[in-house]
């Protein structure tokens, strides 16, 4: 008989790993940003996460302490896009937690739509298609 592991249908998935020259910073403040889940972390030995997935709902991500390897205040070549159901209230809470505003939220192009620099230099666009 085969194990129902093998059964079960696999869902692939890609998710951002980034890089942050303080993962306990980094975790704290998406858990106060966007409300993020810890799912896994693996801990120094003096308990500091080295490395961590999070996730905002559905959308699953990681963070890993990297030092020296922060981007800086320039967004990166990288940007998120992270789609939720009230943009405005999700925008305030990042700002709240310690976000820097980049655009604020408005709407355009089919979409209500912010744009913040988290502490750590990436770049989210915050928002939600109009219908």
């Amino acid at each position: 008989m085969k194990d129902d592991k093998e059964n079960r249908p696999f869902k692939s998935s890609i998710a951002p790993w980034l890089a942050v020259d303080d993962a306990a910073k980094a975790v704290d403040f998406y858990q106060a940003a966007f409300g993020a889940a810890e799912l896994y972390r693996l801990d120094d030995g003096e308990g500091r996460p080295v490395i961590a997935e999070l996730a905002v709902g559905e959308a699953g991500f990681w963070v890993q302490a990297d030092a020296g390897a922060g981007i800086g205040n320039g967004g990166g070549p990288i940007r998120f896009i992270l789609t939720v159901a009230d943009p405005d209230a999700v925008f305030g809470q990042a700002i709240r937690a310690g976000a820097s505003e980049i655009v604020p939220v408005g709407e355009g192009h089919g979409w209500r739509i912010g744009r913040l620099a988290d502490p750590f230099g990436y770049h989210w666009e915050v928002g939600r298609r109009l219908e």
